[in-house]
């Protein structure tokens, strides 16, 4: 996702945005689906009849889709097609699916802008629907097509006036505060709030998307000697707090909470769910947080008490971004695994780990990621706790290109046929 480098970043405290199977000929229709049979449950979960296997397409800055702006219409859509049949090709179940980047959207929104990444301009009609067709083709393929939006990111720049003239940033530029080089909307504005719900739901009355996702943007990703100039808006909403982070705090469980019971009211069995910064917070910091040094958390950094969620039942699913490797010493992929199947025992929440594909075979990454089994013990190590229900992959892109094999890798071992995601809530 967007995020997934600030994530993988973050355990230092620096932050960044944006950051071998053979091809099957034809695609596999939902009704033929293989269900595996039952097995010893002491084997791996490969096996089981239904699990998460999902791959996020990032669409801002043209991370993964489409490969840049300026396409035609059919270029746009043979390249999305090409993701969804690789996703077959590795037998995942699940498209997670960026459609509304900065602000702006990959439908005909009667809220923003046509995303920029489509056509080179924002605005500009690219000639057809990609999140209307990604939906009808993922479930032609037996996938399920997750709408992942970004919520208050309105651009990766500060300057209002690149925005399109209709933008609604540029009508209303008291909702808009600069930050680290990006513009955003100001999470403690209740206007925002309605009005980014307001763009969301749109797209979940129009298609038929099989989840509501978002990513780990929230309240920004601290930038060092910066600050995120909300004074105003505290003195004008803050006083019944007491202190700015737990004014913040509450904006953001406004946010989700809200959002959640709009989702249910609109499509009541369309699941919600968010994908956040891997660490909530550190032991150190809460004797409840885990057992890491992580340079963010996001309770404390993000304002996203993401426990909470949890517990209050605000979400149907968390996809927590467990980008680092088993053993690395600030933030352990074996120590954190544990502590979030612990969160979500007994809720009812699903939860499927974020897996950080991009970093295998990056020479600029640690040791353990040029070995194409990480990943792979990754999955070993899940299926020894009983709450993680699948997994989804950092990003499609390296999905398809599988840089040293390690896709390929867990395909082998823990993939044997395709299977049916968890069921849906209703």
């Amino acid at each position: 996702m967007a995020g997934a480098t600030g994530a993988a970043l973050a355990v230092t405290g620096a932050t960044s945005d944006v950051t071998g199977e053979t091809a099957v000929a034809a695609a596999t229709p939902a009704a033929t689906l293989a269900a595996d049979p039952v097995v010893d449950p002491g084997r791996k979960r490969a096996h089981r009849r239904r699990e998460f296997r999902g791959m996020w397409v990032a669409t801002v800055a043209n991370r993964d889709w489409p490969s840049r702006s300026g396409l035609t219409a059919a270029e746009q859509r043979a390249e999305l097609l090409a993701h969804l049949d690789t996703a077959v090709e590795r037998r995942l179940n699940t498209v997670v699916l960026q459609v509304r980047p900065t602000a702006d959207a990959l439908w005909p929104s009667p809220y923003e802008p046509w995303a920029q990444y489509l056509t080179g301009v924002q605005g500009r009609d690219p000639g057809w629907d990609p999140l209307g067709t990604a939906v009808e083709e993922a479930h032609a393929r037996g996938l399920e097509l997750h709408a992942w939006f970004n919520p208050y990111r309105v651009a990766n720049h500060t300057d209002p006036a690149r925005l399109v003239a209709d933008h609604p940033a540029r009508i209303h530029p008291e909702w808009v505060l600069p930050y680290g080089g990006k513009l955003y909307y100001d999470p403690g504005l209740p206007e925002v709030r309605c009005f980014v719900q307001d763009a969301m739901l749109d797209a979940l009355r129009r298609y038929d998307i099989d989840a509501v996702h978002w990513d780990d943007y929230f309240y920004p990703y601290p930038v060092a000697g910066q600050a995120f100039a909300d004074d105003e808006t505290y003195a004008r909403y803050g006083g019944d707090f007491p202190d700015k982070a737990s004014w913040r705090r509450n904006n953001t469980d406004l946010l989700v909470s809200e959002m959640s019971a709009r989702i249910k009211e609109t499509k009541k069995h369309v699941p919600f769910g968010i994908s956040p910064f891997g660490v909530w917070r550190n032991i150190a910091t809460d004797p409840e947080g885990s057992d890491t040094r992580a340079g963010v958390q996001t309770y404390d950094d993000l304002y996203a008490d993401t426990r909470k969620w949890i517990r209050e039942g605000w979400i149907d699913h968390v996809v927590p971004q467990l980008y680092w490797n088993i053993g690395l010493p600030a933030a352990d992929y074996a120590k954190l695994l544990p502590w979030w199947d612990a969160v979500v025992r007994g809720t009812g929440v699903g939860l499927y780990v974020g897996e950080a594909l991009y970093k295998a075979g990056d020479p600029a990454q640690p040791a353990a990621w040029q070995d194409p089994k990480e990943l792979s013990r990754h999955l070993e190590l899940a299926a020894r706790h009983p709450s993680v229900g699948g997994h989804c992959f950092f990003a499609a892109k390296e999905v398809a290109a599988d840089r040293i094999g390690a896709m390929a890798t867990v395909v082998a071992d823990h993939y044997p046929t395709r299977v049916r995601p968890p069921k849906r809530w209703s």
